[in-house]
């Protein structure tokens, strides 16, 4: 194999496991905010409902962070891609193509993302209401 190919295999290898990363941490955060629901449901206990925004908003900022790096090393991929056979030195330094990627934040509030975690932060906050709602006696 080419050391060409061998340094676009490694380089494909990170970016599949901050992919799989990312795919655990939407289940891992839906997973974690039902479970304070059905507490909350259980022990009729709003605080439950309020700690469901630390794991969505935690996983939420992490998933941003490996989405970030994820088009880090996709960007090191092209770079790679073109490079001569002579100049493949196998770093895996993103530092070489940080300029070309929008800076972490922006990445977190993409539209992928904010999507899927956005809908998890809405609707912890209309359970929220709804629990503090039925609480003070609403019907």
């Amino acid at each position: 194999m080419s050391s060409k190919h061998a340094h676009l295999d490694m380089i494909q290898g990170v970016v599949n496991r901050l992919s799989h990363n990312s795919f655990l941490l939407k289940g891992w955060s839906v997973l974690l905010v039902s479970a304070m629901f059905a507490l909350a449901a259980k022990d009729k206990q709003v605080l439950f409902v309020y700690l469901a925004y630390f794991p969505a908003i935690s996983f939420w900022m992490l998933d941003g962070y490996f989405l970030y790096q994820e088009r880090l090393f996709r960007k090191l991929y092209d770079r790679v891609r073109v490079m001569a056979e002579e100049e493949i030195d196998f770093s895996m330094n993103t530092q070489l193509v940080k300029g070309h990627v929008a800076p972490w934040v922006e990445v977190t509030i993409s539209k992928t993302l904010l999507a899927f975690h956005g809908v998890l932060i809405v609707s912890i906050i209309l359970v929220t209401s709804a629990s503090i709602y039925l609480n003070k006696g609403g019907s």
